[in-house]
């Protein structure tokens, strides 16, 4: 789905940016551009970013290895 018609950055991009390290609503959009013309997306973007980095840091938290 599109969320920045604007800069035609859509819901995988921004999860895409997450994924190559992105841990911030600013680094995502200065990877993708996204919100930075008219900015009407922001609230919806700010949404999908914030739950693809919670996704990240669950998915990486459980790969890690715990001495008993």
């Amino acid at each position: 789905m599109y969320v920045c018609l604007c800069k035609g950055v859509s819901d995988h991009k921004i999860r895409s940016a997450v994924e190559d390290g992105a841990r911030s609503w600013r680094e995502v959009q200065g990877e993708t551009g996204c919100a930075t013309q008219c900015g009407k997306c922001a609230c919806l973007a700010k949404t999908i970013t914030r739950d693809a980095i919670r996704s990240e840091m669950q998915a990486s938290a459980a790969g890690l290895a715990y001495a008993v």
